[in-house]
């Protein structure tokens, strides 16, 4: 094998190790609401959530485009550079699981793409419009899930309210699995498709894929899609506590309304013409359960727990840019 084609298995393998470690790193977007509620036991949590990505994540290749063209500019992508901008996402995936803190994999993976780039050509190689849609979906995405969260929870509470308590548990507990179902769905088909979009960046570097094809092979999504599901399938218990628990205390109804929320805007931005944008499953999550908190009363979401997800957010993409750029110094004097 010629050293471009071990480049490329290489790519490969870290892309899906790094669709594995996002399959267990964010388990707890789709099932913590339903794990911390007891609507699932947590072994059916997790089957549930691992079949439905794989199903979500071979559903659309939208987002898979836009992380191939829209991040940087493709006809100065290198193996090397995808290595170190997945090396850099890998690593800091891992460290914010150890800890439990609900980081973005997908700042993570953008971040690592930015640096490494970067530190190959120069700022001229990021592609500023459409890394502007990017960031700008990333920041909005959950401003919009506190808003639509503290909508949903409000109107479900004025539509139930003569319910009694132990009736509206037993039926939102069933409710809360089909929406931790669509939730699951939903993460796959965006979350999956990133790093569907990085090896096709590298087989177009390789010279296996034209520029102007930007849909990954077949290969590619089942392969993707398998990583993603076997690593949901592994859970990831650190951050499903810190989902579930430590930003509001929830109910299966305030369980039900976070899903359902998350889901709608996670679909938006995966399926509407003219976005096919990578929003973090974590943030839009985290946001959504925020306001369905709210909507009960602002004192009950734990602020402080919330502030530090905040800085965590803040400081992935900066970090990974530096790490990548790092690891891309290192690789050229390497290799």
């Amino acid at each position: 094998m010629t050293s471009l084609g071990v480049m490329l298995v290489i790519v490969v393998f870290l892309a899906l190790a790094f669709d594995y470690i996002n399959g267990f790193h964010d388990t707890a977007n789709a099932i913590a609401t339903s794990v911390s509620t007891r609507a699932l036991s947590p072994k059916r949590a997790v089957m549930l959530a691992a079949t439905l990505n794989l199903i979500g994540a071979l559903y659309s290749t939208g987002v898979a485009q836009t992380i191939a063209k829209d991040i940087v500019s493709p006809k100065y992508v290198t193996q090397e550079v995808v290595i170190a901008a997945l090396l850099s996402a890998i690593a800091w995936n891992l460290l914010t699981w150890y800890f439990g803190i609900p980081s973005s994999s997908s700042h993570a993976l953008i971040g690592g793409m930015a640096g490494a780039a970067v530190a190959k050509v120069g700022f001229s190689v990021l592609q500023w419009q459409g890394l502007g849609k990017i960031l700008a979906a990333l920041i909005v995405s959950p401003i919009v899930g506190i808003a639509l969260g503290f909508i949903i929870m409000k109107a479900l509470a004025y539509f139930f309210a003569n319910f009694s308590p132990s009736k509206l548990n037993h039926g939102f507990k069933k409710m809360q699995i089909v929406s931790a179902g669509l939730l699951a769905f939903n993460h796959g088909s965006n979350d999956a498709q990133k790093s569907m979009g990085i090896i096709t960046m590298a087989l177009i570097a390789a010279g296996l894929q034209s520029q102007s094809v930007l849909a990954p092979p077949l290969w590619v999504k089942f392969a993707c899609a398998l990583a993603m599901a076997g690593g949901t399938a592994a859970g990831g218990w650190k951050i499903i506590r810190t989902m579930g628990g430590k930003i509001f205390k929830l109910e299966p109804i305030n369980g039900f309304a976070a899903d359902l929320t998350s889901s709608i805007v996670i679909w938006t931005v995966t399926v509407l013409p003219g976005l096919h944008l990578p929003v973090s499953t974590t943030h839009v999550v985290s946001g959504s359960i925020m306001g369905v908190g709210s909507a009960k009363r602002v004192s009950a979401v734990r602020w402080g727990v919330a502030q530090q997800m905040l800085v965590a957010w803040v400081v992935t993409i900066p970090t990974t840019s530096l790490l990548a750029a790092l690891c891309y110094y290192i690789l050229s004097k390497v290799l």
